[in-house]
């Protein structure tokens, strides 16, 4: 004690704190590896994507329109296109959300001189004149060699109109839908498999009980034929709002399983939806409560799988996650009813956790759909008139893509934690795949905003000789990608790992995104 006296206090607080921090870091998590024959397969779907007529989603985001002087391919934009083929996007919902059951097909098909226009009622009150419908999305979805995921309209739209609409994209012989389709251009169907049959029917899709939702979910989807798609239709009800059990119970104990594939979840990470705060200019705290939020997506898959476990104990029927991510207030004088925010390293653990999250219940996840693709929410891409910029979620989007369609290697660990004042969360969540050429990937992501997370993982069961890896880290939290400087936040190789005679140890650095690759 003497000697700690004679230490000047400043120098002496120092040492504490660097102590500290030494310790912290030092902290080893020991991450085991499970066994497991029966592992699922991680869906490709999970990394869906989401496209509504919103703000600038459609029209000046995707769709510029086939005169425009910003090349195009039958008026989309070739940069977006391009990006979300290296992104290989496996599916696209559209055109809603809210909008979807406002929306009627068939205005948006025939000449475009002669298409009548609508009213976004639901996003800013703009007047669309149709020139971007169901021809338009499904070839687009077709180039980008993604599964088209339609959106059906029961809230102002009727039986037939579905059914009309199930058979022009889908009907191989003659028809009057797939006449109509053939003098439209388009011989062969699209055979779209993924339907919504409404979508928050509990709230803008009509504001319905789920007890009267599953009548006219039955109703609708008797009449969607599916004979020309292999498998049939995979129909989709609409699901849940966050905690919102009994809507699950009364859907899967009386919706027959012969028509029904699917059940949505929607869940965003908002700390408050009457002052969600600002995209970029936020502190710990309200940091904190975002992965807060976020974390939640963990308690309600659980949740609501096992009330799914209860009528469905094989499965049969999954869980689709078809709208997640951050929502804030929009970005400052941007229009308020386009949802249109910027992109921050808040965004990309946001992203990195959800996927982890979503590749761990791939048993009972099936698809999700990051909400939204282009100028939206927790957009992958940012336009302004010729420019675009690749956001961080699209980064992280990018690195976890290896996990598509690659079996879950499960996996069993307690996490550091993430704390702030007398509150704490779990520090760090971490998923494993090994693919079809044998490759082991592991993603880690760490929310804490200070402190770097030391792990350690025994790879000696999977006989692995070499492992590479990049991660995607910036030096603030509120960082982020602009059209002056769209390169600033982008993956890099990361070397800084121990692996020798079978056993990785690595520091995950504070607020970072982490993919490893290992091969034989």
């Amino acid at each position: 004690m003497k000697y700690f006296k004679s230490i000047p206090f400043f120098i002496l607080t120092v040492f504490i704190i660097s102590c500290e921090i030494a310790y912290a870091q030092k902290e080893n998590t020991l991450i085991k590896l499970e066994s497991n024959e029966n592992a699922p397969i991680i869906s490709k779907h999970i990394y869906g994507h989401f496209a509504e007529h919103l703000g600038r989603c459609i029209y000046e985001g995707f769709y510029v329109g086939e005169n425009s002087t910003i090349p195009n391919s039958e008026g989309v934009r070739t940069d977006i296109i391009n990006a979300l083929k290296e992104l290989q996007i496996p599916n696209l919902r559209w055109p809603g959300g809210c909008f979807a059951d406002t929306y009627h097909w068939m205005d948006g098909i025939g000449a475009k001189e002669d298409r009548p226009t609508i009213v976004n009622t639901w996003w800013g009150g703009v007047t669309e004149d149709n020139s971007f419908g169901t021809h338009n999305f499904l070839n687009l979805c077709e180039e980008l060699g993604a599964e088209p995921y339609l959106s059906g309209n029961v809230g102002s739209g009727g039986v037939q109109e579905l059914a009309d609409w199930v058979q022009y994209t889908n009907y191989k012989g003659t028809s009057p839908m797939s006449d109509l389709r053939r003098e439209n251009g388009r011989e062969e169907p699209w055979t779209v498999k993924y339907w919504g049959v409404g979508n928050e029917a509990w709230g803008c899709g009509g504001n319905m009980r789920p007890e009267y939702y599953v009548d006219i979910y039955r109703k609708y989807a008797t009449f969607m034929s599916g004979a020309d798609v292999d498998g049939g239709l995979y129909k989709i009800a609409s699901g849940a709002s966050n905690d919102d059990y009994n809507w699950t119970e009364v859907l899967m104990k009386n919706i027959p399983k012969n028509l029904l594939q699917g059940v949505a979840l929607h869940h965003y990470s908002v700390i408050d939806w009457n002052a969600k705060g600002s995209d970029v200019d936020f502190n710990e705290e309200t940091y904190f409560n975002s992965m807060k939020e976020s974390w939640l997506m963990e308690e309600l898959i659980t949740k609501h799988t096992a009330i799914m476990d209860k009528y469905d104990a094989k499965k049969e029927v999954d869980l689709i996650v078809d709208e997640w991510g951050g929502w804030y207030d929009v970005a400052e004088g941007t229009n308020p009813g386009f949802l249109y925010q910027q992109n921050t390293m808040r965004d990309a653990m946001i992203a990195g956790m959800n996927l982890n999250i979503f590749n761990n219940h791939a048993d009972r996840v099936k698809m999700a759909n990051l909400a939204q693709t282009v100028n939206v929410l927790q957009a992958v891409i940012l336009t302004e008139d010729e420019k675009m910029i690749l956001t961080p979620t699209y980064h992280v989007m990018n690195m976890y893509k290896v996990h598509q369609d690659a079996t879950l290697i499960p996996l069993s660990f307690d996490s550091p934690m993430y704390k702030f004042k007398e509150a704490s969360l779990p520090a760090l969540t971490v998923s494993a795949s090994k693919d079809s050429n044998e490759k082991l990937h592991i993603s880690f992501t760490n929310i804490d905003s200070k402190n770097g997370n030391t792990v350690s993982i025994d790879l000696n069961g999977l006989n692995v000789k070499n492992l590479t890896g990049s991660i995607l880290s910036s030096d603030s939290l509120q960082d982020h990608n602009t059209f002056e400087n769209p390169n600033k936040i982008i993956p890099r190789n990361f070397e800084d790992f121990k692996f020798k005679k079978g056993l990785l140890e690595l520091t995950i650095p504070p607020f970072s995104v982490l993919v490893l690759e290992g091969v034989k």
